[in-house]
């Protein structure tokens, strides 16, 4: 690994959830491992009037996701690298407690003062935070270099997505930004380049000539919780198609980059979003399916539907369940359909791209149950992380009675390797200059254009259903009718990989 710059993390909206649950864990880790500079700090910055006592008790000291990973000196140790200022975002004076706070640090620095800013904050902000940090010259590379770092949702629509990436760069240079997908951080999608590009036995065959379809699910148990406020102004194509689904899909799709480097790599994956077949507004209406959660019973114990939950509108028509059904118009991917759905409270948690194979054109085994199946290869996101190939053989005994088996290989079966965390592979990326698993400006509104025409369609045209569906159940029956063929439906996934649901037939 690279030699790791002396560094200062700056994380805005530190008072959040997010940090204490996921950013703070994952530096954490990191200094656990031995990843942390000889010189590094954490400033959380926020509204909430904490000092660096306080907020290291908070975040850190009270943790449970840190007490559970390490022992009580390196909490301890770790905490002494965390300090806190409250500062008030929009006020342009409130920015030189932090230029007091970095230098109160930097006293103790004989290198470049590099620092990533981490914005943890609602998106709305993005703007502003970076305007001020300019305005005292804290994006200045001169005395050592500056990255910022944004969370989702980047942009409500191509329009704002557009406005907001010209907000970023008017005060940062592109390279400087990094638009974190914490799905793109996952082992399993790292995995998919390995598997395609590594293996000689896969990369031929991944074409339209042996190719039928590709499936991809990211499916929810539960449903909004405590964000029906949020969640009603965004929706499942908002909140997990535009950006989470449409990155595994490039990564699917994508042709070999000409190096393992991050421009090679998402100039490629550009290509394929500039390669979507646009939907028209009849594609919409027959292509594009999408449902609420309705009240239901599970396991016994009642759960509310998408209407009665708090901070929702009674008549509200956003969805919580979108499958779409569409093409890439390029020379590998032509007229091979690619289905992506997303919902919540759906039976279980999970994420996987299934890769179904061609039949062979011709039978030889007509009386077999194996006949009509398809080959799958699946890779599965989360949970139980790892990869399933499903083809044919026989069954012992006589005859040439044959069966679907399974060949799989799962991360946790590795005990003697350590899986990092999405977000700690991701920090630790940046940390290092390496944008290869962060979105390009131009990458997320490619993505924005296809998804901007079903959005203004469903806006346009209130008469387009919207269907019910029991909380508990894999969404609207009629998202099966998406799948090209007869007798064809989306496979079934469970928690565990190798526990198969119902899966599509020829």
């Amino acid at each position: 690994m690279a030699i790791i710059d002396d560094q200062i993390l700056v994380i805005f909206g530190a008072s959040g959830d997010l940090t204490e649950r996921k950013l703070i864990p994952a530096v954490h880790n990191l200094y656990c491992r031995n990843y942390l500079p000889g010189h590094y700090a954490i400033i959380g910055i926020g509204r909430s009037q904490l000092d660096d006592k306080s907020f290291r008790k908070k975040v850190i000291l009270e943790n449970e996701n840190l007490r559970n990973r390490s022992s009580k000196k390196q909490i301890e140790e770790f905490a002494s690298l965390v300090y806190y200022q409250s500062l008030e975002t929009s006020d342009p004076k409130s920015y030189r407690k932090l230029t007091e706070k970095l230098d109160s640090i930097y006293k103790d620095y004989s290198g470049n003062r590099n620092v990533i800013f981490y914005l943890s904050t609602p998106p709305k902000l993005y703007g502003t935070i970076a305007e001020n940090i300019a305005r005292l010259g804290l994006n200045n590379e001169d005395n050592g270099w500056k990255r910022l770092v944004v969370e989702k949702p980047f942009g409500y629509d191509l329009t704002s997505a557009r406005a907001l990436n010209q907000q970023l760069l008017d005060y940062f240079f592109e390279d400087q930004i990094f638009r974190i997908d914490h799905y793109l951080g996952k082992e399993t999608v790292q995995n998919l380049m390995v598997t395609r590009f590594a293996n000689s036995i896969f990369e031929p065959l991944w074409n339209r000539n042996y190719i039928h379809r590709v499936e991809i699910t990211s499916a929810e148990s539960v449903g909004v919780e405590k964000r029906g406020g949020y969640y009603d102004g965004a929706g499942a194509l908002r909140d997990m198609v535009q950006n989470h689904l449409l990155q595994l899909v490039s990564l699917v799709a994508m042709e070999p980059p000409s190096k393992i480097e991050a421009d090679a790599i998402r100039n490629e994956k550009v290509k394929i979003f500039q390669s979507l077949r646009p939907l028209s507004e009849d594609d919409v209406a027959s292509n594009v399916i999408r449902g609420q959660y309705m009240a239901s019973k599970i396991r016994g114990e009642s759960v509310r539907g998408y209407r009665e939950e708090p901070g929702v509108e009674p008549e509200s028509r956003t969805e919580t369940y979108v499958a779409l059904k569409f093409f890439i118009d390029n020379w590998r991917w032509g007229d091979v359909p690619f289905y992506i759905r997303s919902g919540k409270r759906l039976p279980t948690r999970v994420s996987e791209v299934v890769i179904h194979f061609k039949p062979n054109h011709h039978h030889l085994f007509r009386r077999s149950r194996l006949l009509n199946n398809q080959n799958m290869l699946i890779f599965r996101i989360q949970p139980n992380e790892g990869v399933l190939l499903k083809f044919g053989l026989k069954v012992p005994g006589s005859g040439f009675n044959t069966e679907t088996v399974n060949m799989d290989f799962q991360y946790n079966e590795l005990t003697d390797k350590y899986v990092p965390d999405a977000y700690e592979r991701l920090i630790l990326d940046c940390m290092q200059g390496d944008a290869t698993l962060y979105a390009r400006g131009d990458s997320v509104e490619a993505a924005w254009e296809f998804i901007d025409p079903i959005l203004r369609t469903w806006e346009k045209n209130q008469s387009l259903s919207i269907f019910g569906y029991p909380a508990g159940t894999w969404g609207p029956e009629h998202a099966d009718d998406l799948i090209e063929g007869e007798n064809m439906i989306w496979r079934q996934p469970s928690k565990n990989l190798t526990d198969d649901g119902n899966y599509c037939e020829l």
